[in-house]
């Protein structure tokens, strides 16, 4: 068998067509996957950009967000405070002037300041005893 496999020229010639046929076909392969890693990781990095492009668009509207509500609640706040400080205003002028009104009438109107208030304390005074 030996004398057959060495004397048919075809068997080896086939044999050394199928050997550089199976490594053309590793070559390629090889090519193929080094070419495909270098296509996944080009995607890979493109991904990466695009996600920090969008963390850094999402970033920067989370903050104008956030100035336009500070800026908001600032207004909001100084509008608050203008009308308490207004509301105070006008509330210590009104006890200011019953003051005032007060005074003036029991100037005015001794006995009648003093009978009141006897009528008032005898008045609570009743209700208290209950």
């Amino acid at each position: 068998m030996s004398d057959e496999k060495s004397s048919n020229p075809n068997l080896e010639s086939a044999k050394s067509h199928a050997k550089d046929a199976a490594q053309a076909a590793k070559s390629h392969l090889k090519e193929a996957v080094d070419s495909s890693k270098e296509h996944l990781k080009h995607a890979a990095d493109d991904l990466r950009a695009a996600a920090e492009a969008k963390a850094r668009e999402l970033r920067e509207t989370a903050e104008a967000k956030a100035r336009e509500f500070r800026d908001t609640a600032e207004s909001k706040a100084r509008e608050f405070r203008g009308r308490a400080e207004q509301q105070y205003g006008d509330t210590a002028e009104r006890v200011r002037t019953f003051q005032e009104d007060t005074e003036a009438y029991i100037r005015a109107n001794p006995l009648k300041a003093v009978l009141t208030g006897v009528a008032a304390g005898f008045v609570l005074g009743a209700l208290f005893r209950r």
